[in-house]
């Protein structure tokens, strides 16, 4: 029996718009709904209803009129699907009461009327389906399982099925009567001899989706998972579980994708329980969450492990209570303990276990991120916590949204393995050289061997643009890949390729031009090394010519404190390059004695402050405007291209540091911070405005952190003790002497 039931309800469906293998595929509205009941004991057939829904868009495909004979007429004047839902539930349950029978299962020739098609549109129009919707037996799977020489399951229809058991196709003319009579048919057929088949393969829909936890150890199929693209930024996971409703996500199946800032970027990570949902899933793609359509594409199980996986114990422990529900709180003091955010929720919004429900984010020293989890025991206890979005906290306002386990997990493991900047141990003064020629930067030239690609996703990465050049890719320069940003430190979808000679770059311009890169075609045209070094450093290039930049980049060069870091820099000209976290405010060309050309340090990559972009290349952002291969996919150090200088100009090129002084870290500041309120602040220490460093994050903003050189070291400590006190504009900041 199907799972122990008495009946089966043979059930069929038609959409407004695809039917048959796509029904589902376009989100159009259910217009028909076919049934009739099979008594399994004494194979009886009850009467056959045949129901017409009348969707909220009275409209009907070209091929929908086609292959169901219906017009608007048929369906005008018809009941509204929350009606006749009601009207099924009432005839069925009638009947087979009436039969003298209590349980029944529904029966379909496929599962994408009850998953694609009934599911979807219920969850839309917030409708409760009855229980008989979340268990079902697909006639084919049935029929395989019988007659397993009949062929594969997905591939059965039922004339093949009615063909293979020596019966006549059903003559009716009607869709839905006609698919209806032949599932009845075969029914029968495999219920009586010689088959004596038992309906037991029973598949279900997820009532809900289930919250978790995924450790980076565990097995993920990469067939079972898909990546959602252009989610609302407040979506949750019950959110896209809803999406997908009708499909079973495994438990702890959505990852939300954070970008560098932490904050969500419009993708997530789904993880099926098998590849026959992820199918289904993928031909959701480009459905609608509310106003906004979504893009759906397969993505791997390596894919979903690295944002959802984690090994933290702290965080496997803080996961480990079930049923919880999740808020984020973003924008917290760094001096804020676990008593001041309870007492912010108040006791209308109790706390899992009070404390225990509190899990702060904090870099590997220990110091805050400003970001922390609380877990609520029910949905009545989050919203009262949500409606505290945006109010104060100490001095600041606080953000609160829902969150996930795997967004827990995400960002723990982004806050933990990327540190803001690097720790300053002492390390002795080592003279460096000077370098004359950036060995990094294109020397300009009006030789056309660069090609421009515009209009790239904004999701593409360099690995796409390789893969996007194909045959061509092994014609590109070494390190020749300049992806372009905008003045927010965002894709802005154009990049800069460096081909090994002209021809190189017309036949690439030829081949590649308009094709599509993530379903978006791509134009690429033919440039100089001049063009491209113009549009680096902010100009345009468009149909009009070349516009240069509005201004020369101005020169930066870090306080004497950074002498403290482990490697010397070199001093290089034209350009001020700096590492992403640590973009600096302007300051005034130097010059020196030795050069007339404006200077500034340099520091050599080191592989834990950048972003990972695969095959040796390493990112680097840049001040504004912005392009993170502008100023960095290295070959070679710069010391080793010093070395390759000729004797006369590595002799030119001296050593030029500014006498160094001592370094105080100060943490803790407001993100609008300036150069001009640190000095205020310690006004009296004989500061210049030079002595100051804030310390910027990926999108530009301060990270609340700034570096201090102070003339000396005495004044230093001093200024540490007798400041330590003093609040910053309303705001307690800490300062750390840094010998």
């Amino acid at each position: 029996m199907a799972s122990h039931s008495d009946t089966l309800v043979v059930f069929f469906g038609a959409t407004a718009g695809e039917n048959g293998g796509k029904l589902g595929s376009d989100e159009r509205e259910i217009i028909l709904l076919v049934w009739q009941i099979v008594d399994l004991h004494e194979k009886k057939v009850g009467k056959l209803h045949k129901c017409f829904v009348k969707p909220d868009t009275l409209e009907l495909t070209d091929q929908c009129k086609e292959e169901t004979g219906l017009t608007v007429d048929d369906i005008v004047k018809a009941e509204p699907l929350d009606k006749v839902l009601q009207q099924f539930q009432q005839s069925v349950s009638s009947e087979v009461k009436c039969l003298g029978r209590t349980t029944y299962t529904l029966c379909v020739d496929s599962p994408l009327v009850i998953r694609q098609a009934l599911h979807p549109e219920a969850s839309k129009k917030n409708l409760v389906l009855p229980e008989i919707f979340f268990s079902f037996v697909d006639v084919r799977k049935e029929f395989h399982k019988c007659c397993p020489n009949a062929g594969l399951a997905q591939k059965l229809t039922l004339t093949s099925m009615l063909e293979y058991v020596g019966l006549p196709a059903v003559s009716e003319e009607s869709i839905g009567v006609r698919e209806v009579r032949s599932m009845v048919q075969l029914t029968l057929c495999i219920l009586a001899e010689p088959h004596n088949h038992k309906f037991s393969c029973v598949e279900t829909v997820n009532y809900k989706f289930d919250s978790g936890t995924c450790s980076k150890t565990e097995p993920v199929d990469s067939e079972a998972v898909i990546r959602a693209r252009g989610l609302p930024w407040q979506s949750s996971d019950q959110d896209i579980a809803r999406f997908f409703k009708g499909l079973n996500i495994a438990k702890g199946g959505v990852a939300l994708c954070l970008n560098a800032q932490g904050r969500r970027n419009g993708e997530a990570l789904v993880r099926f329980i098998n590849s026959e949902h992820r199918d289904l899933a993928l031909e959701r793609h480009k459905h609608h969450m509310g106003s906004r359509y979504i893009e759906v594409y397969k993505a791997t199980g390596e894919e979903f492990l690295k944002i959802a996986g984690g090994t933290s114990n702290e965080v496997a422990q803080f996961l480990s209570k079930e049923n919880q529900v999740i808020i984020r709180m973003r924008g917290l003091p760094f001096t804020a303990t676990p008593q001041d955010v309870l007492a912010f929720l108040g006791p209308e919004s109790p706390v899992t276990d009070g404390t225990e429900g509190l899990l702060f984010v904090k870099y590997p020293d220990g110091r805050p991120t400003g970001d922390a989890f609380v877990l609520f025991s029910c949905e009545e206890y989050a919203q009262n916590a949500l409606k505290k979005h945006k109010q104060i906290l100490g001095k600041r306002y606080i953000e609160l949204f829902r969150s996930t386990a795997a967004e827990v997990q995400q960002v723990l493991n982004r806050y933990m393995s990327t540190p803001l900047i690097s720790t300053l141990p002492p390390s002795p003064i080592m003279p460096v050289p000077v370098l004359t020629t950036p060995p990094f930067l294109p020397a300009a030239s009006s030789t056309r061997d660069c090609v421009r690609l515009r209009g790239l996703p904004y999701t593409a990465g360099i690995e796409d643009i390789l893969e996007f050049m194909g045959e061509h890719t092994v014609d590109i320069k070494p390190h020749g890949v300049h992806m372009v940003l905008n003045q927010q430190g965002r894709p802005s979808g154009d990049a800069f390729i460096q081909m090994k000679s002209p021809d190189k770059a017309f036949m690439v311009a030829q081949k590649c031009h308009k094709k599509t890169m993530k379903d978006r075609y791509v134009e690429v045209f033919q440039c100089s090394t001049e063009e491209m070094s113009i549009v680096l450093m902010g100009g345009t290039l468009n149909r009009s010519g070349l516009s240069p930049p509005p201004c020369k980049l101005p020169c930066l060069s870090p306080p004497t404190a950074y002498a403290a870091f482990p490697t010397p820099p070199a001093i290089l000209s034209e350009a001020a390059l700096y590492q992403p976290p640590l973009l600096a405010a302007p300051r005034p060309p130097q010059t020196t004695a030795h050069s007339p050309a404006h200077t500034l340090a340099y520091y050599p990559p080191q592989p834990h402050l950048y972003m990972n972009m695969n095959m040796n290349y390493t990112a680097y952002y840049p001040s504004p405007p912005v392009s993170p291969s502008t100023v960095g996919y290295f070959a070679a150090s710069p010391a080793v291209a010093v070395a390759a200088q000729p004797h006369h100009a590595a002799a030119a090129a001296s050593p030029v540091l500014p006498q160094h002084g001592a370094l105080v870290r100060m943490q803790g500041l407001p993100y609008n911070t300036g150069v001009k309120d640190i000095l205020s602040f310690f006004q009296g220490y004989q500061l210049q405005p030079d002595a100051v460093l804030i310390l910027y994050n990926f999108s530009g903003q301060c990270s609340g952190e700034a570096l201090i050189t102070f003339p000396s070291e005495e004044i230093a400590r001093q200024a540490v003790a007798e400041r330590s006190n003093h609040p910053f504009y309303g705001q307690q900041v800490h300062l750390a002497f840094c010998n």
